[in-house]
C-alpha cells in the first residue's frame, strides 16, 4: 500500500502469439511451460474438417460445419483464419479477448501467416494492440533442424525436404516478431518463455488507468 493512494491489481491479460518452423520444438516447450504455470491458457482453433479419432469438441477444435464457419468470418468474428486444402482453420477474436479482459493470460501456437494476420489486426483493435505479445522460436541453425526431423523418423526425405523448404520461408519473418528464443537446450528455452511471460504480466499497457487511485 502507497500512504495516501490505493493499488489496483487488476489488470489485463495478455495473448501470446507463438510461431516456429516443424521440428522446433513448440509442443514440447508449451507443454513444459505450462507445467510451471497450470493458468496459462491455450487458444482452441475453429476448423470445418471433421474429428480425427480421440479429439473432442471444445477441446481440441471447435468443429464447424462449412456455413457456420463462413457466417462467423461474414461477421468478422475471426481474428485470422486460412484455407487449408478444402478446409478452413481460424481462430476467434473471442479466444483471445475474453481470457485477457479476465486478467488471464492465454497462449497460441500458430503458423507465420496466421500470426502476420493477428498483426495486422492490431491496427484494428485496440485492445488486441494492448494484449499481444509475438514470439518466434527458432532452430540453433537448419543443419540441427534436419537432424531432429530425421531422428522422429516420421517422415519421408521428401516430407523432411519440403518441412526444411517452409522452415527457410518462417525463418525470414522472425524480424516481425517482438522477441526470439531459441529451441538449442530445452530447459533454457522454457526459462526463457518463462522470464518473457513474467514481465508481461508486469507490461503499464496492461494495466488500468488509475493504478494508483486518491483515496
Amino acid at each position: 500500500m502507497v500512504k495516501g493512494r490505493e493499488v489496483r491489481t487488476a489488470r489485463l491479460g495478455t495473448a501470446v502469439v507463438i510461431s516456429g518452423p516443424s521440428g522446433v520444438g513448440k509442443s514440447t516447450l508449451l507443454a513444459a511451460l505450462r507445467r510451471r504455470h497450470p493458468a496459462l491458457r491455450f487458444s482452441i482453433s475453429c476448423t470445418t474438417r471433421p474429428p480425427r479419432r480421440g479429439e473432442t469438441h471444445g477441446v481440441h477444435y471447435y468443429f464447424l460445419e462449412p456455413e457456420e464457419f463462413e457466417r462467423r468470418l461474414a461477421e468478422q468474428a475471426f481474428v485470422e483464419h486460412a484455407a487449408v486444402f478444402e478446409h478452413y482453420y481460424g481462430t476467434l477474436k473471442r479466444e483471445l479477448l475474453d481470457p485477457v479482459l479476465a486478467g488471464e493470460d492465454v497462449c497460441l501456437d500458430i503458423d507465420v501467416q496466421g500470426a502476420m494476420q493477428i498483426r495486422e489486426a492490431l491496427e484494428r483493435e485496440e485492445l488486441l494492440r494492448r494484449c499481444c505479445e509475438f514470439i518466434f522460436l527458432a532452430p540453433p541453425s537448419l543443419a540441427e533442424l534436419e537432424r531432429r526431423l530425421r531422428s522422429r523418423a516420421t517422415d519421408s526425405a521428401g516430407q523432411i525436404a519440403l518441412r526444411l523448404g517452409k522452415a527457410r520461408e518462417e525463418l525470414a519473418f522472425w524480424p516481425r516478431y517482438d522477441y526470439l528464443v531459441i529451441n538449442e537446450v530445452l530447459e533454457r528455452a522454457v526459462d526463457e518463455l518463462e522470464l518473457l511471460l513474467e514481465a508481461f504480466r508486469r507490461k503499464t499497457s496492461r494495466l488500468p488507468d488509475g493504478y494508483f487511485d486518491e483515496k
